[in-house]
């Protein structure tokens, strides 16, 4: 979040004095994060020049330099009337060591790799590709940044609060005199999203101003500071059980704990708060929360919404593959939409980093003999299929140790299926699964754990799987009928033909082949024969238009196939901006492997990585037990009574906000005018919207105190989204921050809610504060 001041010119002596002030604010910026006179974060304050690389022809000088904020990189320009840029660690999603990107490792040379390094941004944004002078300065520039990257996201949302206030008010301080006047003060303010009449501002300004001097300086800005996050609706909370000499003891809290956040927890856990959250030592000798420490405890990451205990892995994780949902990805290689978008390794990490378990590989001929991937029959750049390869190797468990499924829509001629074949058994050696788990034929699929850190093959194989075990050959060629591949065309293209000697047919390779263990693609007909002809490691992809018709009509009829085999839904071919549909209704199904267009940022994507938050972000959720049982009568569309049906009444109450971002950071005066939405998604019967008003001029502490009340049916099922918008008559409204969350994550209580930008990314001092409270309905 940035505050948004532009500088001014300076006069010479402004200048020295404003350098002064800069070191200093630096200092205790430093302290801040917990990097107080560290040499790496002096290296970067100090800044140097480094080579930027865009192409073979484009490598140009560059100064960077970390900003005294130490959350803001500066960087040179030398166009002539070009403001310098600048981009925030927060946008920052990795950095890489040596030529660890696309880009360096086509316009670099290997002589030059210990000095170059990567930064990796979160969403679309382009990698920023650098060579340093020697390998040393390249060294300090990866470390400094990683060390400042990790201390920043080591603040919880107080501090990252306190820091964004504070230098928001340094920088308001236009004269460096280390003083605000009146007029500064309201500036400020503009600055954090909060517009106040003059009289309040004046007010507020003589109610710190105790010297009378018509500025603030020292104590006097800690006392605005202190009035200004002063937090009205958590002093009632505070003093409706702090009943002993005006603070809460070990007894006080216990009770708040069990009667507001309907914890139950005892006596010696109150003490553990204490002793965790705690500030004054008098207060913590005593065994007694003050203010100050209850504000600590409320803001802490354990307390907020999401339930601490489903973070880590916690599920079973040996049940079959099948009984799963999986994060899944549709055409991953691309960054942009279907037609003219770029391809890229780059897609895959990103998508892989964030927890993705099954990706997409559009395999087609190469030049030189080498198979490439892209979105054949369209402009989208091409990107070498070893490449990939080489990179799924490099990120598959970096995020999450539990299986990778690479799914071959295979497009080569036999020569360079084989090709494809050998890079897959060079590339990934052990890690490629190339035999079924066990001495017998196996029955039924393993589980993650069985299988972690192993990378599966999706694709056509010529014989059954029980020919790995009794040595039944095949031809080194073979044909294998193209309607099976019907289930991987894209909606917009013929249907494939009837069976028979008029069946197009296309020539399969038996070394790939042969590396299908689990996952053999199949056509799908209708249920009855899936379940009477075809094996569990046979499986069917749907287009979004069927696998949704077949969720609405035959929803009974899909869970059960779903509880046998694994289905895979990808996106209709019309979606070429690479849109994404509702995941929702298939996992209500029972459905799998859900692909959607990761490169996406939309509420489908949002609701995508909700699913996916708990259980360690390792990819996998286990499904439901109703969704797994085969005595199970649950239908999503037509409920009845079942173990399914867990009728709950969810009240919320929104309370309030804390430092929403600005929308239009280029007008100064425009603050955002919030209101917040309450959406519920699960089946039919409990999808709901409820919105609260909207608040005029304020997106630094709106409140609303509006309270919500939701019936949800099948809580097993159901996702809660909170999304925060800038009202607005007339037009769209624009996104604020959102955040999603299973139903069953949620903690009862008084609870902060994080937001996300519509990427995706925290926006660290941004919050909901809410009153959750579930019951039996």
């Amino acid at each position: 979040m940035s505050c948004g001041l532009k500088p001014r010119k300076r006069t010479k002596s402004q200048e020295l004095i404003y350098q002064e002030q800069c070191k200093n604010v630096a200092h205790e910026n430093g302290i801040r994060i917990g990097l107080q006179g560290d040499p790496d974060l002096q290296f970067l304050l100090s800044g140097g020049s480094l080579v930027k690389v865009k192409s073979s022809s484009w490598k140009k000088t560059r100064f960077f330099r970390l900003s005294e904020d130490c959350k803001t990189v500066w960087q040179q320009t030398s166009k002539k009337f070009k403001k310098d840029s600048s981009f925030s660690l927060e946008d920052i999603h990795s950095v890489r060591h040596g030529r660890q990107t696309e880009g360096l490792q086509k316009y670099s040379d290997s002589s030059v790799e210990d000095r170059c390094f990567s930064i990796v941004f979160k969403g679309r944004r382009s990698n920023l590709d650098l060579m340093a002078s020697s390998k040393e300065e390249a060294k300090s520039w990866v470390s400094g940044l990683k060390k400042v990257i990790n201390s920043m996201d080591k603040l919880n949302r107080l501090q990252n609060s306190e820091h964004w206030i504070y230098n928001c008010m340094r920088k308001a301080d236009k004269n460096a005199d280390n003083k605000m006047t009146l007029k500064e003060l309201k500036h400020f303010l503009r600055q954090i999203n909060i517009v106040v009449d003059d009289d309040y501002a004046e007010a507020l300004f003589k109610q710190c101003d105790a010297s009378n001097s018509d500025t603030l300086e020292g104590s006097e800005i800690k006392d605005f500071y202190n009035l200004l996050t002063h937090r009205q609706e958590l002093d009632v909370i505070y003093e409706q059980y702090a009943h002993t000499n005006g603070q809460m003891s070990s007894s006080d809290l216990l009770n708040f704990l069990q009667k507001e956040q309907r914890e139950p927890v005892s006596l010696d856990h109150a003490h553990k708060l204490i002793d965790k959250f705690e500030v004054d030592e008098i207060a913590k000798l005593n065994k007694h929360m003050s203010k100050d420490g209850f504000l600590m405890y409320l803001n802490h990451e354990e307390s907020s919404i999401f339930n601490p205990a489903h973070k880590a892995v916690h599920q079973d994780m040996r049940q079959p593959l099948n009984h799963y949902f999986i994060s899944s990805s549709h055409n991953t290689y691309l960054m942009g939409d279907q037609l003219k978008g770029s391809s890229s390794t780059e897609a895959y990490i990103k998508a892989l980093t964030k927890g993705c378990r099954c990706v997409e590989l559009d395999c087609w001929d190469g030049e030189s003999g080498e198979p490439v991937i892209y979105h054949g029959h369209t402009l989208t750049s091409k990107v070498l299929f070893k490449d990939v390869i080489k990179a799924i190797k490099e990120y598959a468990f970096k995020t999450s140790q539990y299986p990778v499924i690479l799914s071959l829509e295979n497009h080569c001629t036999i020569g360079q299926q084989k090709i494809m074949a050998h890079h897959l058994t060079s590339i990934l050696g052990s890690a490629l699964l190339t035999q079924p788990l066990g001495h017998n034929m196996p029955t039924a699929f393993p589980g993650p754990e069985e299988l972690k850190g192993r990378i599966l093959i999706k694709g056509k194989r010529l014989n059954k799987l029980d020919a790995a075990f009794n040595n039944n050959t095949t031809e080194d060629v073979d044909s294998v009928s193209e309607e099976d591949e019907a289930a991987e065309m894209k909606e917009g293209e013929p249907e494939p033909k009837p069976k028979g000697k008029t069946s197009n047919k296309i020539k399969l390779a038996k070394e790939l082949s042969d590396l299908v263990i689990y996952c053999k693609s199949v056509h799908f007909s209708n249920f009855e024969l899936s379940r009477d002809n075809q094996a569990f490691y046979e499986m069917a992809s749907f287009k979004e238009g069927k696998a949704m018709n077949l969720a609405e009509s035959s929803a009974m009829g899909f869970i059960h196939h779903n509880m046998e085999k694994l289905s895979r839904i990808y996106p209709a071919g019309s979606r070429t901006n690479s849109s994404n549909y509702n995941p929702v209704p298939l996992w209500n199904a029972g459905c799998q492997i859900v692909a959607l267009n990761f490169q996406t940022s939309c509420k489908e994507m949002d609701l995508n990585q909700a699913r996916f938050l708990p259980n360690g972000k390792c990819g996998y959720i286990l499904k439901p037990e109703f969704l797994r049982d085969p005595e199970s009568q649950f239908d999503p569309v037509k409920l009845r009574v079942g173990p399914w049906l867990k009728k709950k009444t969810l009240h919320i109450m929104i309370i309030s906000a804390q430092q929403l971002p600005k929308i239009n950071k280029d007008n100064q005066r425009s603050i955002v005018d919030p209101h917040v939405r309450v959406e519920i998604y699960g089946v039919p019967d409990d999808n709901a919207s409820k919105q609260t008003h909207h608040i005029e001029n304020n997106g630094f502490n709106p409140m609303w105190n509006t309270r919500f009340q939701f019936t949800v049916h099948v809580p097993d099922l159901a996702l809660v989204r909170f999304v925060v918008e800038d009202h607005d008559v007339g037009v769209q409204n624009d996104l604020v921050g959102l955040y999603t969350i299973p139903f069953t994550c949620m903690q009862n209580g008084y609870r902060h809610v994080p937001l996300l930008t519509k990427r995706g990314i925290l926006l660290p001092s941004a919050g909901l504060f809410v009153h959750i409270m579930i019951i039996d309905a």
